[in-house]
């Protein structure tokens, strides 16, 4: 599990705050579908917001940090039944880019 400081934590904070909730974890509970997913999304987004479903704080508490144990994540809040987890994006390899090769377009010249 990741571990951030106060300082980036808040920053994180600060950029959750206009997400929407991207994965929902109900009556199921953390299945290894909702971490597969769980996981596409961090992948995607490196910062993501998600909603569970139940009322024990104690077992929201559980799924944060099972999720961050298994995924190799941060968390960064836990507010009401929302949780709000960070990892950074893999490197990729950059692609090389072809280079643009713009060709000229003739303009037809009228005659008088």
């Amino acid at each position: 599990m990741l571990t951030l400081s106060s300082e980036q934590r808040r920053q994180l904070r600060a950029q959750a705050h206009s997400l929407n909730p991207v994965v929902a974890i109900a009556q199921a509970g953390l299945s290894a579908v909702a971490l597969k997913e769980i996981d596409v999304c961090l992948k995607a987004h490196a910062l993501i917001k998600i909603r569970v479903y139940n009322d024990d704080r104690v077992v929201r508490e559980g799924y944060l940090q099972s999720i961050c144990e298994t995924l190799s994540a941060a968390p960064v809040q836990h507010i009401g039944k929302l949780l709000i987890i960070w990892r950074p994006r893999p490197e990729t390899k950059a692609r090389a880019r072809k280079p643009v090769t713009r060709t000229r377009r003739r303009v037809r010249q009228s005659h008088p």
